[in-house]
């Protein structure tokens, strides 16, 4: 067990409660716009008066201090009321996505066991319906608002904890990460610090809701008495996108580097130099320097934020401002860790790191540490390490990076097969595991590929028929998330091994045509 100062301050003056500041916003300003969406908008003082309102209904329907309540809500107010109804009462909250096959939401209800599935009110035939389980009911969200209304205190949270998200798992199969109420307010109060977000804020939330990213632009400006403007997911594929930067005024928005690329390529994209846009915050996945250059060459007035996070540290844990003296470095950093928040850089040893330009596994500590993986104390023990730092519990990221001359982290790759794509992390395991439980086939595996210079996924299938790429692709469609499925299938005999009876993916890389994805940087840099 090594001993060493750890890069970032682990201690903290403040650990706020996030409700509790939306509720101070309400009470200081109750007629300023909260949040809107393509149907409606509310003040701060009607939030709240939604949220109570819900969670008199969720009394009534006997939910409990602890119960789970899962969210099977698309981008909306109704899912925010919903998400902070969870205070009244002390539950859990855990976002489903509505776009999920039934098998994959089976397995997360199964799992979280929730005391209700809260629905919305879409009067569509086609809309999507949540899979139903025994003595677990479905309600939609204006049922619960029929409750007689009580006065209803708010419990104290300062221990418990907030939401479950569930995330891809190396296991194969999903696994929920619960995140405290402490943990969830040092998130959000250092994310609109960073920003420098205020009650002159509107920012437009286009990221979906059950991925925990979207929540960097969401809470942090309720929490700062800004507006929310909402917009469904399918924004990323519109042309509204600047429409909506124009229209709603739009001062702070985040999204996916992917999505930049989007927006570069677009020939509306000069319409950002007539916005009032001052921020986008950039994370999930590695920034491009050329990419911030180009956005910076059509709207000088935008500050770019480089963000960094695991979902088990409680959405993001670093902000790094993107000026072009720190682009004039070369790889984009991810920045320094919150307040409350301890870095530490581990090498193959298992020794810390204490100088720069070395390579070394990231470790985290601090205040946004997850409670652990929802009923898997065996796998929070594997990610939450006593034996790491003294007198410490680190997560452990599976990162690897280094810290630069100016004491900024720089991201260069991972230690396994977790990666980042469209903004949303993804387990190879997980998605092997899909491909090989679709009907006749016997194995399958995963792997990443070079894409003409992007991530791409090539899933190799041995099927015990025969089946086309065209058949296969519609099997998985029918069962696998769209953000899981692959760019590429390949129809194998087998899946080959190597001397070492691991599976020979430069084998399989090669028989296809295709190239290994290089790292984003050398594993050794000099200061």
């Amino acid at each position: 067990m090594a001993h060493s100062p750890a890069f970032g301050d682990s201690s903290i003056l403040s650990t706020p409660d996030v409700l509790r500041g939306i509720i101070d916003q309400a009470h200081a300003g109750p007629e300023v716009p909260a949040i809107k969406d393509e149907d409606r908008e509310l003040t701060y003082a009607g939030l709240l008066s939604e949220v109570a309102q819900l969670a008199n209904g969720l009394k009534a329907q006997g939910v409990v201090e602890g119960d789970r309540v899962a969210l099977f809500l698309p981008n909306s107010i109704e899912f925010v009321v919903a998400a902070l109804a969870w205070r009244w009462l002390g539950t859990i909250f855990v976002p489903l996505a509505v776009t999920d096959p039934e098998s994959r939401l089976l397995t997360m209800l199964t799992d979280c066991a929730p005391a209700i599935v809260i629905t919305s009110d879409s009067n569509d035939d086609d809309a999507p319906v949540p899979p139903s389980l025994d003595g677990i009911p479905i309600v939609s969200i204006s049922s619960l608002a029929e409750a007689t209304l009580e006065t209803l205190a708010p419990i104290s949270v300062s221990s418990r904890p907030v939401y479950s998200m569930y995330t891809s798992g190396t296991t194969g199969t999903p696994k929920g990460v619960l995140i405290g109420s402490v943990a969830f307010g040092a998130a959000v109060e250092s994310t609109s610090n960073a920003l420098g977000l205020d009650r002159s804020t509107r920012t437009l939330c286009v990221s979906p809701f059950y991925f925990d990213g979207s929540f960097a632009t969401l809470f942090p400006t309720l929490f700062s008495g800004g507006t929310v403007v909402i917009r469904p997911y399918s924004l990323l594929f519109s042309r509204t996108f600047f429409t909506t930067v124009l229209k709603e005024r739009i001062t702070y928005t985040g999204f996916s580097p992917s999505f930049l690329r989007l927006l570069l390529a677009s020939p509306q994209l000069a319409k950002l130099s007539d916005s009032v846009l001052d921020v986008i915050a950039l994370g999930g996945e590695a920034s491009s320097e050329a990419d911030v250059r180009a956005l910076m060459s059509v709207a000088p007035q935008i500050r770019v934020f480089n963000r960094y996070g695991p979902t088990e540290t409680t959405i993001v844990v670093t902000h790094q401002h993107l000026t072009g003296e720190v682009l004039d470095a070369g790889t984009v950093p991810i920045g320094r860790p919150h307040p409350g928040v301890a870095f530490f850089l581990v090498d193959g040893e298992g020794q810390i790191i204490e100088e720069s330009g070395r390579v070394g596994e990231l470790y985290i500590g601090g205040v946004q540490l997850m409670d652990g993986y929802w009923g898997a104390p065996a796998l929070t023990r594997d990610v939450l390490r006593t034996d790491v730092v003294d007198d410490a519990t680190v997560y452990r990221t599976g990162d690897l990076v280094y810290r630069n001359g100016d004491d900024n982290f720089v991201y260069v790759d991972r230690t396994d097969n977790v990666i980042n794509r469209y903004g949303i992390r993804i387990s190879l395991v997980e998605m092997s595991e899909a491909m090989r439980g679709l009907d006749d086939v016997s194995a399958a595996a995963c792997l990443t590929f070079d894409d003409e210079g992007d991530l791409g996924i090539v899933a190799f299938v041995v099927t015990d028929k025969s089946h086309t790429v065209v058949e296969l692709r519609r099997a998985a469609q029918k069962s696998i998330p769209e953000s899981m499925l692959p760019n590429r299938i390949e129809i194998v005999e087998t899946l080959p091994l190597n001397k070492s009876k691991k599976l020979d993916e430069r084998l399989l890389l090669s028989q296809a045509g295709l190239q290994p994805l290089p790292r984003s940087a050398p594993l050794e840099k000099s200061t």
